[in-house]
């Protein structure tokens, strides 16, 4: 990939935003996938109860183009965040990480063996040569409503610690999940220090009857308030008719408390490098017109 090298002995994190929650990671030799959501512009992702939604964006890579994979994280199951191509085209020998919910049917009807359910807190580790990552998984709550939480898949944020096998963490990150803000989520800063990198579910996303089930501006800064990552990876805005909460919304927001140096202004297609050394700028690439 452009702008990306495989030199990760400085401990950096290679980012490439592949579009809506699709992030590909690469620290050392570990390669992890996050939410793959590979439909194509103009195509319906099913989200249940009949419910469709018309993607807006193109991917940055098709499903056909990964690397090869060691682990995907996945934050719940909604046809936004795995979707058909990904059922169909993803490797099913690798390690998929996802909530006990999701695990069920992605072992079961989906067929990818190797697939673990993560409750709240537990954690698992996943390593290639001397490197590693521990993958916890963090309080999400879809929606603030408890009736409508029954409808909707359970979620979960995690936490991945990268660093050498046998060695310290050295560097954190946090993916939110579709979560919205609620008081659950500041157990994350008490039992982890801030996370280098915090990649942030937005979009505000409104099913009918004005149901927001995902972050907005508000929501989204609100978070980072709480959570004090040394970076800010806004993704999930949009890329779908659902989401109705674009990304100037959240900037306008963060910048207002105090918090707009911490952006990666890292756009659909872009890459980034994110040192774990504290106080370094990460580098972008933009994607090629």
């Amino acid at each position: 990939m452009a702008g990306i090298t495989d030199d990760t002995t400085d401990g950096a994190l290679d980012v490439h935003f592949i579009g809506n929650a699709t992030v590909l990671l690469r620290y050392g030799g570990l390669t992890l996938l996050t939410d793959p959501n590979f439909l194509h512009r103009g195509q319906f992702a099913h989200l249940g109860y009949g419910l469709l939604s018309r993607r807006l964006t193109e991917p940055a890579l098709d499903v056909g183009e990964l690397p090869r994979l060691d682990g995907i994280v996945l934050s719940h199951l909604h046809g936004d965040h795995w979707d058909r191509r990904a059922r169909r085209h993803l490797d099913h020998s690798v390690p998929v990480l996802t909530t006990p919910h999701a695990a069920r049917r992605l072992r079961v009807a989906h067929r990818f063996p190797r697939t673990a359910g993560l409750r709240t807190w537990q954690g698992l580790t996943l390593g290639r040569g001397d490197t590693r990552v521990r993958v916890t998984a963090l309080p999400g709550r879809h929606a603030g409503q408890p009736l409508l939480r029954g409808l909707l898949p359970p979620v979960m944020g995690s936490m991945l610690e990268f660093g050498p096998v046998g060695g310290p963490v050295r560097l954190r990150l946090y993916l939110s999940g579709d979560t919205v803000v609620h008081d659950g989520l500041d157990e994350i800063g008490r039992r982890f220090p801030a996370a280098d990198l915090a990649v942030l579910h937005l979009g505000g996303t409104r099913l009918p009857g004005g149901f927001v089930v995902t972050m907005d501006g508000a929501q989204g800064a609100e978070l980072a308030r709480r959570l004090d990552p040394r970076r800010i990876l806004p993704v999930h805005y949009g890329d779908y008719t659902v989401m109705r909460s674009p990304l100037s919304a959240f900037l306008d927001e963060i910048d207002a408390i105090g918090l707009g140096d911490r952006v990666v202004h890292c756009g659909h297609g872009g890459q980034a490098r994110i040192s774990s050394v504290p106080g370094a700028a990460p580098t972008v690439t933009s994607p090629s017109p």
